[in-house]
């Protein structure tokens, strides 16, 4: 390695450890003011200082007075099912769409990447309606409903340029064996796609765990609000407790960062697949 070369790369890693740093102040002054009294809080000007005295019963105040545990609870039966419907709906569409050569194939595909670009808050108002009229507003199932549905178009697109990368010769191979559609839908496409179903699974996890817009557009009762609409609640109209509402914060990133560690070996493969040719 030539002395060029070693500069670039030793710049390149001083200014990605400078990226990640400035990444990490805002979870660290977080983790700061969850572990901090409000009596410190209040008296210290300097907010990113680190605690004086740790209070790790932040933490339990959240999750029991801040009613954290029925958020938590709430936020896995909206998040899974709409999670799973998403992606098998996504499968069925994306492998009929890469499969099957039709005459609008092309035109309901651009349905479904048209739909990701137009903005939700175009949509606050008729969703809002919808619900009110097919009698799922404040719900789970309508906000699970919706979730699928605003999610399917991404999903389809996404999987659907996977599928198209596999050979057609393994489709027709299985024809000729007599497979029928469903066959070579669950025993091909579906195999072959699984890094990418994994990779897609884990990003759309973490978008409906963090979701804030559809919860609020479609629940209002307090028994079944999401964990982002829990947060809220943690800060009243004249005062808001910063130490409960950074440790409840914590609590609520904690979920989609340990689903990501444990399934990053899939997120990582299902993004590179088809990087390399052999």
């Amino acid at each position: 390695m030539n002395k060029k070369k070693k500069s670039v790369v030793f710049a390149f890693y001083i200014i990605s450890t400078l990226i990640v740093i400035i990444w990490l102040i805002p979870f660290v002054i977080a983790a700061f003011t969850s572990v901090k009294s409000m009596d410190e809080i209040m008296a210290s000007e300097y907010w990113w200082k680190p605690p004086e005295k740790v209070e790790f019963d932040n933490f339990k105040e959240a999750w029991t007075t801040g009613n954290m545990r029925t958020y938590f609870k709430n936020t896995f039966i909206v998040t899974i099912p709409s999670v799973l419907g998403a992606l098998l709906l996504s499968t069925l569409s994306a492998f009929a769409l890469a499969y099957y050569e039709f005459k609008f194939s092309k035109a309901i595909l651009l349905v479904f990447v048209s739909g990701m670009l137009i903005p939700f808050q175009m949509l606050l108002i008729p969703v809002f309606r919808l619900s009110n009229t097919l009698n799922i507003y404040d719900t789970y199932q309508g906000v699970i409903l919706f979730h699928i549905a605003f999610q399917l178009g991404f999903c389809t697109f996404f999987l659907r340029n996977f599928m198209k990368s596999i050979p057609v010769s393994l489709y027709e191979s299985a024809k000729i064996d007599g497979a029928k559609d469903i066959v070579v839908y669950a025993k091909i496409a579906l195999p072959l796609t699984l890094p990418a179903i994994a990779a897609l699974g884990i990003l759309e996890f973490t978008w409906i765990w963090n979701d804030y817009l559809w919860s609020l557009i479609l629940l209002s009762s307090d028994e079944i609000k999401t964990i982002t609409l829990g947060l809220v609640n943690l800060k009243g109209q004249y005062h808001a407790s910063w130490n409960l509402i950074a440790a409840a914060s914590l609590i609520t990133a904690a979920v989609p960062l340990v689903v990501f560690l444990i399934f990053q070996k899939y997120f990582i493969e299902g993004l590179t697949v088809g990087a390399v040719k052999g």
